[in-house]
């Protein structure tokens, strides 16, 4: 009891765990947001239209790492590191962002012309894609990071998403077309960083925005493209099923798989909160090699149990789910739902895994892992969807997240006892209580 009273005394124990907590909450009020105002707005949709609002998202989502251009984690490293120099790295990345986002846009058009899209489609892709212009302003999120200070940053998003959410809800009120529902997604990347820069000012922080030093811009472009590159694969992995859906299908069934995969992938927040939360006592274990495995063994435990203790029910009840949710209009997305919610077995279990490779410095094999997925996505998803319809694009993503995630590990010779930790966690619910107890 001692012992505790000086954790919680700590300042540091209680200046983290209050950042943690602030973003606990904002990801929960996420989550409220998706399962009501999101489904809400899809019901309201329609499988057609909710569809087109789909792909156009995922089309862009597919661009989005150029405009990131990889520099979020290096740009807290140097924050963090160099705390002097804010301005002058706030201020180069600022800019750096703002032409990659001009790049995107520049990308989308040049790729929307190989597409079967008519001239509406490609006005809500650019209208959404505009939108990651303002995207620019995120650097100060970077240095709330790297003060850790996410609570400020927690306060815009909630504020956001609460405007946001009424403000779609007012559009289902007077049935507004579907246009509307596509500018307001221009309109939350606008809020959000109005926001963030009153909270910026609020510091009495001087603005950065007249400090550029190519020297820098050019040291952080060498360190931040690999990064680039697997932000390009990760979203192909993740993206790629909704553009070919609507490519080889039709807007009305890419509509009923998205429906399936916004209720799949509304606990995907979790695992982030939970690995955030618990990862540092891993990393604090690392001296001691058997105390060190035995607690990744538990987390692993937990995320495979936790995500199973999701998806049982959710199959068990999909049918019911997705009629009481979305009306019988899409019905069929239940099976979807049945197939596709088991992939999130393999992404709370990514999240630790991630969170080890980064920790080993093992950034490649990261990458190489999520290559192998995406690669294997685009021609398991030609096949069965071919056969299967849209049932068959969720056993695509399904295969893809077990190649990424666990297969991969077969031919690591380095990732064999992560393999081992994996597969016990599967086959041993109770090692996580053994393995506290040794």
């Amino acid at each position: 009891m001692i012992k505790l009273k000086e954790i919680l005394n700590h300042s540091g124990f209680r200046r983290y765990f209050t950042n943690i907590s602030w973003l606990f909450v904002e990801n929960m009020l996420r989550i409220i947001a998706g399962l009501f105002v999101g489904i809400y707005v899809a019901r309201y949709l329609g499988p057609e239209k909710f569809g087109i609002l789909s792909y156009a998202l995922a089309f862009v989502g597919l661009f989005g790492a150029v405009a990131d251009l990889g520099l979020d984690t290096i740009t807290v490293r140097e924050l963090v590191n160099y705390p002097n120099r804010r301005d002058v790295y706030l201020g180069t990345v600022f800019w750096l962002k703002v032409v990659g986002a001009f790049t995107m846009l520049a990308l989308i058009g040049i790729a929307v012309q190989f597409t079967s899209n008519d001239s509406t489609t490609n006005l809500y892709i650019f209208i959404s894609a505009s939108g990651l212009i303002f995207q620019s302003f995120q650097v100060v999120d970077f240095y709330f990071q790297s003060k850790v200070l996410s609570k400020y940053v927690s306060i815009c998003k909630m504020i956001q998403l609460t405007i946001s959410s009424l403000v779609k809800l007012y559009f289902i009120f007077i049935k507004a077309d579907l246009l509307w529902f596509v500018i307001i997604i221009l309109i939350d990347h606008v809020l959000l960083a109005i926001s963030l820069l009153f909270a910026y000012w609020q510091q009495r922080n001087g603005m950065f925005f007249s400090h550029f030093k190519f020297r820098i811009a050019k040291e952080m472009l060498k360190d931040s493209w690999p990064l680039i590159l697997s932000g390009v694969t990760v979203m192909i992995y993740l993206r790629i099923d909704q553009i070919m859906i609507k490519e080889m299908l039709s807007e009305t069934e890419l509509g009923l798989y998205s429906a399936a995969v916004k209720l799949a992938e509304v606990w995907y927040c979790i695992p982030a909160i939970v690995t955030i939360s618990l990862f540092p006592a891993i990393i604090n274990a690392k001296k001691n090699v058997e105390l060190y495995y035995n607690r990744l063994q538990k987390l692993y435990t937990l995320m495979v149990w936790m995500a199973i203790g999701l998806a049982l029910p959710m199959t068990v009840f999909s049918d019911w789910l997705v009629t009481f949710l979305y009306g019988p209009a899409f019905e069929s997305a239940a099976g979807v739902l049945k197939i596709y919610v088991w992939g999130g077995v393999f992404v709370f279990l990514s999240a630790a895994f991630g969170k080890y490779l980064i920790n080993e410095n093992m950034t490649k094999k990261n990458f190489y892992r999520v290559l192998l997925g995406a690669v294997a996505n685009i021609p398991l998803n030609y096949f069965f969807i071919k056969i299967y319809g849209i049932c068959g694009s969720a056993i695509a993503s399904l295969i893809s997240l077990f190649l990424a995630n666990y297969f991969y590990d077969f031919f690591d010779k380095d990732l064999r006892l992560q393999l081992k930790l994996k597969t016990l966690a599967f086959i041993n619910p109770m090692s996580m209580k053994r393995s506290t107890k040794r």
